[in-house]
């Protein structure tokens, strides 16, 4: 079977069968791609002709091109995505070795996420303030955001109903897996002065939707959309080096952690399938604790 079809196959397994989203099934499509031309370039029209010596020399290559070289995360995820094809090859019997199974990502440099001070976080949702029915929206986008640690891909995907006994946000995260978070006071309030006041001015504008966040054509806030908002709240409050699209994620898991929650709660709030993904949150806090002793202790420098 030729390597098109090969992969053709596995895209349609990552999407039906394992239920992954859209973009991760774009991004799988996006690497694997590459690593079919890069293959047939070279004379292999089958999967069956690849060793692991071309596999290692593939990610060697893009890491040392002279053209945008990928960086160690990047040559990770590659890797990964090179790496899940054949074992899912493997299984399907198309293959009798894992050629890429022992194939080593490079080593990467441990980097923390960033997360803002609870002041910072303050200053950016107030930059976002009025009672035009857009601030309104915002307002109720960035309060949720942060009270529920949602990526932004999580929240513009919500439905109205998914917020329920007022105080409950259903949301659905990487594999469409569902998880129930709790909202705190600010976002339950700032979320009902949207539905009440601003919602129903978007809402008639374009075709009944049953999206939370509604644009002003009536349609769906897109993941690109929302970003804008956030950075747009970011410039206001000076903050624009420090905002990412997943920093509010990172200072809700920080300020958990930091307030005394339990890493396996934090965990679950989050959606994370493993602990140790949720553990480098210990490490802000470890790094917070650390310059805070080294700055006050007598003894400490």
């Amino acid at each position: 079977m030729p390597l098109a079809r090969d992969l053709d196959l596995y895209l349609r397994h990552v999407s039906i069968e394992r239920g992954l989203a859209p973009n991760t099934v774009a991004a799988y499509r996006r690497d694997l791609g590459g690593y079919v031309e890069w293959l047939g370039a070279r004379g292999m029209g089958e999967v069956v002709d690849v060793s692991q010596q071309q596999v290692s020399e593939y990610v060697r290559e893009l890491g040392t091109r002279e053209e945008t070289p990928l960086t160690a995360s990047s040559l990770a995820r590659v890797l990964s995505s090179v790496r899940g094809w054949h074992r899912f090859l493997l299984e399907e019997g198309r293959l009798e070795t894992d050629v890429a199974r022992e194939v080593k990502p490079p080593k990467l440099a441990s980097r923390l996420p960033k997360a803002l001070s609870v002041d910072q976080v303050t200053a950016l949702l107030d930059a976002v303030s009025g009672d035009d029915v857009q601030a309104l929206r915002d307002r109720a986008l960035l309060e949720l955001l942060y009270a529920t640690g949602a990526r932004v891909s999580e929240a513009v995907s919500l439905n109205v109903d998914d917020v329920f006994d007022e105080d409950i946000v259903r949301l659905r995260g990487k594999g469409n897996k569902e998880r129930i978070v709790p909202l705190g006071r600010f976002a339950r309030d700032a979320l009902d002065a949207y539905l009440v006041r601003a919602r129903p001015v978007f809402s008639v504008r374009g075709v009944a939707t049953p999206a939370l966040f509604v644009g002003i054509r009536g349609q769906r806030v897109s993941r690109q959309n929302a970003w804008l908002i956030i950075r747009a709240a970011a410039e206001k409050a000076d903050l624009v080096a420090q905002v990412s699209p997943h920093t509010l994620r990172h200072s809700f898991a920080t300020h958990l952690l930091q307030g005394g929650a339990d890493v396996r709660v934090v965990q679950e709030l989050l959606g994370h399938s493993s602990v140790a993904t949720t553990q480098i949150y210990t490490m802000v806090t470890a790094d917070t604790l650390r310059d805070m002793y080294t700055t006050a202790h007598p003894r400490a420098r």
